[in-house]
Formats: C-alpha cells, sequence, structure tokens
C-alpha cells in the first residue's frame, strides 16, 4: 500500500521526499508551478464543487487542462481523480450539517453514479494520455457494486486498473459498513485507493488498499500548540516537520505484516 500525505501546501513536492496527494484545487490560478522529487497524486476536489454549487462549475475541457499542467511542468505524477459526484446524504439534500453548508444537488445515488461513469469515460476519451483513474461511487454495499457494473458495462475492466478510487467512504472509514464495502470490491480483484484514510480505517481496511490518502495531520495540528521550536507559528496546522512526524506515526502504528514504506518507492504507478 502507498500512502500519500494529504497536503495544500503545492510546494512541498519540491522538498516532502514522500507520496503527496494535492487538490486541483491548490494548483488552479499559479503562474509558476514547482518541479516535484517525489510522487503525488492529484485530488479533483469535487467535494467542496458540490458542497458549494451542487454541480461542477468546472469543465472537462477545463479540468483535462489543468491536470496536463501538472503532469507537465510538476511532474512525476501517478494519477489523477475523475470529477465524481460523492453520494453523501448531505450532499445530495443539502442545508446545514455541522459547521458545514450544502448546496445539495438533489439528484438520487443512481444519477450520481452514472455521472461519475460518465465524466471518467469523457475524460479518458477527451485525454487518453493523462493518467485518470475510475472511481467507484455509492452509499450503500448494493450501490458499490452497481457502480462496478455500470464500469463494467461500459467496457472499463476495474480489476485491470492501476488503481479505483473509493468514494464517499472516508467519514465512516472505520465501520464494519465501510469494511464491507471494501472487502466486497477488493474481491473482485480492484485495487482500490481509500480517499481520507486515517489511522482507524488503515487498520480496518488497510490489507485490502492499493493505496490511501489523509490530510487529518493538518486538523490534528490546529488543536495543539506548535512543536518545540516552532516559534514562529501558533500551531503546526501547515508545517511540513509536523506532517512527516505523524505520518511516520500513522504508518508505525498499523501491524507489520500490511505496513506500507514510510519513505516513498517508485512503485507500479502510472508515470
Amino acid at each position: 500500500m502507498r500512502f500519500y500525505l494529504g497536503t495544500h501546501k503545492r510546494h512541498w513536492v519540491k522538498t516532502a521526499g514522500v507520496p503527496l496527494f494535492i487538490s486541483a484545487r491548490t494548483w488552479r490560478q499559479t503562474r509558476t508551478l514547482p518541479r516535484a522529487v517525489a510522487r503525488h497524486a492529484v485530488d479533483s476536489g469535487g467535494f467542496t464543487e458540490l458542497q458549494r454549487y451542487g454541480r461542477w462549475a468546472v469543465s472537462p475541457r477545463q479540468y483535462v487542462s489543468e491536470v496536463r499542467r501538472i503532469r507537465d511542468e510538476v511532474g512525476m505524477l501517478d494519477w489523477a481523480a475523475p470529477q465524481d459526484w460523492m453520494c453523501e446524504p448531505a450532499v445530495i439534500h443539502g442545508g446545514r450539517h455541522g459547521d458545514q453548508y450544502f448546496a445539495g444537488t438533489h439528484l438520487s445515488v443512481a444519477e450520481h453514479q452514472a455521472r461519475t461513469v460518465d465524466n471518467f469515460l469523457h475524460l479518458r476519451e477527451i485525454a487518453p494520455d493523462l493518467p485518470f483513474i475510475p472511481v467507484v461511487q455509492g452509499w450503500e454495499l448494493p450501490d458499490y457494486e452497481r457502480c462496478a457494473d455500470l464500469y463494467e458495462q461500459a467496457g472499463i475492466n476495474l480489476a485491470a486498473e492501476p488503481v479505483v478510487g473509493l468514494g464517499s467512504v472516508c467519514r465512516r472509514q472505520a465501520t464494519s459498513e465501510a469494511a464491507a464495502i471494501v472487502t466486497t470490491l477488493a474481491a473482485r480483484g480492484i485495487r482500490l485507493h481509500g480517499f481520507g484514510f486515517k489511522t482507524l480505517g488503515l487498520n480496518q481496511c488497510g490489507p485490502h488498499l492499493a493505496s490511501a490518502d489523509s490530510l487529518a495531520w493538518s486538523a490534528h495540528a490546529r488543536r495543539r500548540p506548535a512543536m518545540p521550536g516552532h516559534t514562529t507559528h501558533r500551531n503546526c496546522a501547515n508545517c511540513l516537520p509536523y506532517a512527516l512526524a505523524w505520518r511516520t506515526r500513522v504508518l508505525a502504528s498499523l501491524p507489520g505484516w500490511h505496513q506500507p514504506p514510510l519513505d516513498d518507492d517508485p512503485g507500479p504507478q502510472a508515470a
């Protein structure tokens, strides 16, 4: 399993030395992009798009242009997520949930799945040179099985893909429900990427994941004083040393028989 450290600091690709997971929104509207020295993957920023607008405000061609620029100028890109449609009830129905407001798509789970598959097919059609991955979306286990079937019906053999994203699971990653979804899809021979998986989720599902990412270190740091010697900031929510130390602790806490490497490795991912 490859573990991507989530970050909103794009310049970390020059110094972090570990796989990074960075949203396309972070790369957007930047004149000069840094050159990467470690592998990274691109998150489409879909959750924010649907939360704010209840739809995708970025066109597929604009997104393709952004990902191509990242691949060419930053380099070392493993893959990019498609413009998928999350299936959490808050995303669909809208309204206020905790301290977040959702515009709501007011569509069905089935429609979100159809749009997710259609977008992936469209991105591959207009940009076959770019490493877009399919994402399986749903809410309950039968939803995910149905979404996987939609890909198969469209001629996409998910078991032959280097990696397949698993959507709408991160907020319940440590539950038996999430474990059932992961194990069922993994039993199909699908190499899954777990979006937003942290310690509990990795302990529960890690053996069945090809890769995972997490930005949880930043919220973790925001609730604590800065590390000793870090006198220039009140907390370490934007701090690379803190993020790397957190990553090391998370990976070291996993059972040894499925620990990912603490440092980056070339891996079999797309170039």
